[in-house]
């Protein structure tokens, strides 16, 4: 079983940048894929981002793509979520999570492991 944190949520300006990151205990990072999720009140949770064990591929929802990158260190059992440009609908609770199966899965069902989830909010 692994355990997620994560950090480095905000309040930001339209337009600014925040680094998400999200750090693994009890097992090592490189067993999963990790993703990046979203979730506003009332709305189903979405994948932000998703990234292979060894980091060779990525998976980018299409209201991101050019603007947000999904990186990690395995060796810091650590995965971030570089942010810029960032728009007032990318306001959210951010959770990152981890996949024990092969593939970028873009559903939650496939996950495993949670963190606590971290606070972002983009004024306009």
């Amino acid at each position: 079983q692994v355990q997620l944190v994560e950090s480095g949520g905000g309040l930001v300006q339209a337009g600014g940048s925040l680094r998400l990151s999200c750090v693994a205990s009890g097992r090592a990072l490189r067993d999963y894929v990790m993703g990046w999720f979203r979730q506003t009140p009332g709305k189903e949770r979405e994948l932000v981002a998703s990234i292979s064990w060894n980091g060779g591929r990525t998976y980018y929802v299409g209201s991101v793509k050019g603007r947000f990158t999904i990186s990690r260190d395995n060796a810091r059992n650590t995965v971030y979520l570089e942010m810029n440009k960032l728009k007032p609908e990318d306001t959210a609770v951010y959770y990152c999570a981890a996949d024990s199966t092969y593939g970028l899965h873009t559903s939650p069902d496939n996950y495993d492991f949670w963190g606590q989830g971290t606070q972002v909010t983009v004024s306009s």
